[in-house]
Order: C-alpha cells, then structure tokens, then sequence
C-alpha cells in the first residue's frame, strides 16, 4: 500500500513538471519498466531514487512522502 502511495506522488509530479516516463526514467538512471513499476505501486522506491527524483523534480522529499 505504501509503495502505491509513493508511485502515485511521484507520478503526479513527475507528469506536472512535465516530464514523460521515458525521459524522466533516463534522468533518474533507471529503466522505464522499473518506473513504471513504481508508479503502479508493484515497486518500493529505493532511498537514492527518491532522493535524486526530489532533486530532479525540485521538490522537497516531503513532497514526495506519502500522506499517514
């Protein structure tokens, strides 16, 4: 559920700040599969993922971080 939580955040800002999948995969250094993965919530975003999308997106990791 909480892997959902944060594919969902990371989507909203990745389409916000008006990246695609593919490129935003090439940016953060990983695969569009394993993104994509995260955002449907299959996949629990590693630490340094999270913490190279908040730099990318520029937005605060607590941005990022799922609502309780």
């Amino acid at each position: 559920m909480e892997a959902e939580k944060w594919g969902k955040r990371i989507r909203a800002y990745r389409k916000l700040k008006g990246y695609t999948q593919v490129s935003f995969a090439k940016t953060l250094g990983i695969s569009v599969s394993v993104l994509g993965e995260i955002e449907r919530g299959t996949r629990m975003p590693t630490e340094q993922m999270i913490n190279r999308a908040s730099y990318e997106l520029g937005v605060p990791i607590h941005e990022l971080t799922p609502k309780e």
